[in-house]
């Protein structure tokens, strides 16, 4: 029996939104709405086989992102993929959403970090954790 290191484990970062499911979507899916929380994409489509790119620069470093989306559900899951470009690793984002009533449950996935060699998990974690808890949290409440 094989058992994975805490390093080999998905992160999940689940958080409850005061917002319909429809607003979280079109805050997860729309390239104007994702560029005020997200990160600045050119172009998104929630389309299976859509390739994106994004620059981000971290404490001097640039990292120049390559994804794909890979399953898109509306108003319930997208999922892409997300690596590094001229670097190895691969891993796999995903968004499921589950509504409330008028409030969304958002459920973050991101699985095969232990694939980058260069990376850090806390780095990650803490990261998704902002994004869920703060930027896409207060960017869809704002909207109400």
């Amino acid at each position: 029996m094989t058992t994975k290191n805490e390093l080999g484990e998905a992160i999940v970062i689940e958080r409850t939104l005061n917002a319909p499911v429809a607003n979280v979507w079109q805050a997860l899916t729309e390239v104007e709405q994702m560029r005020q929380w997200y990160f600045d994409l050119k172009e998104f489509r929630p389309e299976p086989g859509f390739e994106f790119e994004f620059i981000v620069e971290h404490e001097g470093a640039k990292y120049h992102h390559v994804c794909k989306v890979t399953e898109a559900i509306p108003h319930r899951k997208i999922a892409y993929t997300w690596r590094y470009k001229g670097e190895p690793g691969d891993s796999l984002v995903t968004f499921e959403l589950f509504p409330n009533s008028d409030k969304t449950r958002v459920k973050l996935t991101h699985e095969g970090i232990e694939t980058f060699p260069k990376i850090i998990r806390n780095n990650f974690e803490a990261g998704w954790a902002d994004f869920i808890g703060s930027e896409l949290k207060q960017f869809v409440e704002r909207k109400q």
